[in-house]
C-alpha cells in the first residue's frame, strides 16, 4: 500500500550545537527502512513529471520502485545510467526547485524525498558493491576534458561508457573541482567525491591533477597531442568584490580562497600551515548557498560570531532553504536588509598589529528597503539615508558571485566569449572552435552543481554524434 503521509521522513541530523564545531557532515542519512518508507510515498505516476525537472534525467519513478522493492543496487544501477555522480547530486542539488518542485506529492503536502532516497541509494551502492565495473570496449577516438568540476566529469564518464579514451586534466592537486575546494566537509565530505572519481577511472577515465590548460598546455596543443575533440569545463573560479573601501585589507577574503584554504590547504587543523582565522568575528557579504558555506566554515574554525549581510529579505534569500535553516540552527546571526559600504582598518598606533599592515577592524553598512521591481522580478534594494552603522568584526568574506576563468579564452586562439567572459557556445554546448565544446560555469557563471552536469551529459552526446559522423 502507499505510505500516503503528507510529510517526507525527516532527515536525521548531528545536534546544532555539536555540529557547530565540526566538520563531520551535517546529514546522517535514512536508514533502510526508513528509505523503503519514503519510497512508499512515490505514486510511480505514468506521465513522470519529476523527471522532467532533472537536468540529467534520471528516471525517477523507476529506481524509486526498485528501493520499495528493497533491491537497493536495482536502484543504484538505474541511476547509474544517467548520472556520473549520484552520491553528489543527492547531498547538493537543489532537488526542491527541480524534481521535487515537479512531483504531484508536493502539490497538497511535501513532495517525495528524491534527493534524498538518491543519496540513500548511492550511499548503500558505495558501502556494498563488490562487483569491477564493466569498462567497454574502446572506439579507438581520444577525448580531452579541462576541468574536473561536475561538468566536466560528467561528460568524461557519458563518453568513457560509450568507449572514448578520456583524459580529463585538473588544475589543483585533487579531483573534484568545485566539488573539492567549494564545498565543505559538513555538506560533502571528500571521501564521496573520491569514490565517484575512482568510478570513472575504473571506467578507463585518466585524471591527470597539476596541469592548467591555458600555461601548462593549450588547448592547440592538445590536439596536437592527438585528442580529436575538447570539452572546456574549466568553472568561474575568478571572484567578483564589491569595489568598495578597505577591500584590499588584510582578513578580507574572496569565498573561493576562504573555502579553498580550508577544503584543499587543511586550515581546520590544529596548526595549519595556511591559517585563515581562529576566534574573532566574521562577516560574509552575500546570500547564496557559497555564502552559507563560508559562514558555517567560519563558525567551525573557532568564529566567536559569524555574520551573514544581505542586502534584501529573507525572502529573497537565493541559498537553499535547507542550508538557511542549518546556519540559523548553528547560531549565524542574518543581518538582512544591511549592504556593506566601507571595509575598516586599524588606526591605532598603540595596537599590537602594526596599523600599517592593514588589519580589518569592522564593516560599515547602510540599511535598505526594498522599492520597486528589477528586470528579473525582484524588488531593488534601495539605502535608507543616514542609516549607517558598524559591525565589529576581525575577518570579512565576500561571497557576491564568480565569474569564469579568463585563462581558456586568453590562451585560445578563435574562442568567442560574451560580455561576462563566458564561453558563448550552441544548444549541443559547440564553441566557436570546431571540435571544442563547453559547458557548466566557464560558459554560464555560477550556477547549480545538477546544471553544470546537465551540460556536461549535452556535449558528451554532441561529442560522440560528431566524432561518428567523422
Amino acid at each position: 500500500m502507499p505510505n500516503m503521509s503528507p510529510n517526507k521522513n525527516p532527515m536525521p541530523t548531528q545536534d546544532p550545537l555539536v555540529r557547530a564545531r565540526n566538520f563531520d557532515e551535517v546529514a546522517t542519512g535514512y536508514t533502510d527502512e526508513v528509505a523503503i518508507d519514503e519510497a512508499m510515498r512515490c505514486l510511480n505516476c505514468k506521465n513522470m513529471p519529476c523527471v522532467s525537472g532533472c537536468p540529467v534525467n534520471i528516471r525517477i519513478p523507476e529506481f524509486i520502485s526498485k528501493i520499495k522493492e528493497g533491491d537497493f543496487e536495482g536502484a543504484y544501477q538505474i541511476i547509474s545510467t544517467t548520472s556520473s555522480l549520484p552520491a553528489v547530486c543527492g547531498r547538493v542539488c537543489p532537488q526542491e526547485t527541480q524534481c521535487e518542485s515537479k512531483c504531484v506529492r508536493g502539490i497538497k503536502a511535501e513532495p517525495v524525498g528524491i534527493g534524498r532516497l538518491e543519496r540513500f541509494v548511492a550511499d548503500w551502492h558505495n558501502a556494498h558493491a563488490t562487483g569491477a565495473v564493466s569498462v567497454p570496449e574502446s572506439n579507438g577516438h581520444k577525448v580531452a576534458v579541462v576541468g574536473s568540476g561536475p561538468s566536466g566529469l560528467t561528460c568524461a564518464g557519458d563518453l568513457a561508457k560509450k568507449g572514448y579514451k578520456v583524459t580529463v586534466y585538473e588544475a589543483l592537486h585533487t579531483a573534484g573541482g568545485v566539488l573539492v575546494y567549494g564545498i565543505p566537509e559538513f555538506r560533502l565530505p571528500k571521501s564521496i567525491v573520491a569514490k565517484e572519481v575512482e568510478t570513472l577511472k575504473a571506467l578507463g577515465v585518466d585524471v591527470e591533477p597539476n596541469v592548467v590548460i591555458g600555461k601548462t598546455l593549450t588547448i592547440d596543443e592538445l590536439f596536437d597531442m592527438g585528442y580529436e575533440a575538447v570539452f572546456v569545463g574549466s568553472g568561474a573560479g575568478l571572484p567578483n568584490f564589491m569595489g568598495i573601501p578597505g577591500e584590499s585589507l588584510k582578513g578580507v577574503y574572496s569565498a573561493n580562497e576562504f573555502l579553498t584554504r580550508s577544503n584543499l590547504m587543511k586550515a581546520y587543523k590544529d596548526s595549519p600551515e595556511t591559517p585563515i582565522m581562529k576566534g574573532g568575528k566574521v562577516a560574509v557579504v552575500g546570500g547564496g548557498n557559497v555564502a552559507m558555506d563560508a559562514a558555517r566554515t567560519a563558525l567551525r574554525l573557532g568564529a566567536e560570531k559569524v555574520y551573514i549581510v544581505y542586502r534584501r529579505s529573507m525572502e529573497e534569500l537565493p541559498a537553499r532553504k535547507e542550508e538557511v535553516e542549518h546556519a540559523q540552527e548553528e547560531g549565524i546571526d542574518f543581518r538582512l536588509l544591511c549592504n556593506p559600504i566601507e571595509v575598516l582598518g586599524y588606526n591605532n598606533p598603540d595596537d599590537a598589529r602594526d596599523p600599517k599592515n592593514g588589519f580589518v577592524s569592522g564593516i560599515k553598512c547602510i540599511k535598505m528597503e526594498l522599492g520597486e521591481p528589477d528586470e528579473k522580478g525582484r524588488r531593488r534594494p534601495v539605502a535608507i539615508p543616514d542609516s549607517e552603522f558598524v559591525l565589529d568584526v576581525d575577518t570579512v568574506i565576500i561571497s557576491i558571485g564568480t565569474s569564469p576563468n579568463p585563462l581558456i579564452k586568453s590562451t585560445t586562439k578563435g574562442l568567442d566569449v560574451n560580455s561576462h567572459g563566458g564561453i558563448i557556445v550552441n544548444e549541443d554546448g559547440l564553441t566557436s572552435r570546431e571540435a571544442v565544446y563547453a559547458g557548466g560555469d566557464a560558459v554560464t557563471g555560477a550556477a547549480t552543481v545538477i546544471s553544470a552536469m546537465g551540460a556536461g551529459k549535452v556535449a558528451a552526446k554532441a561529442i560522440d554524434e560528431y566524432l561518428s559522423n567523422k
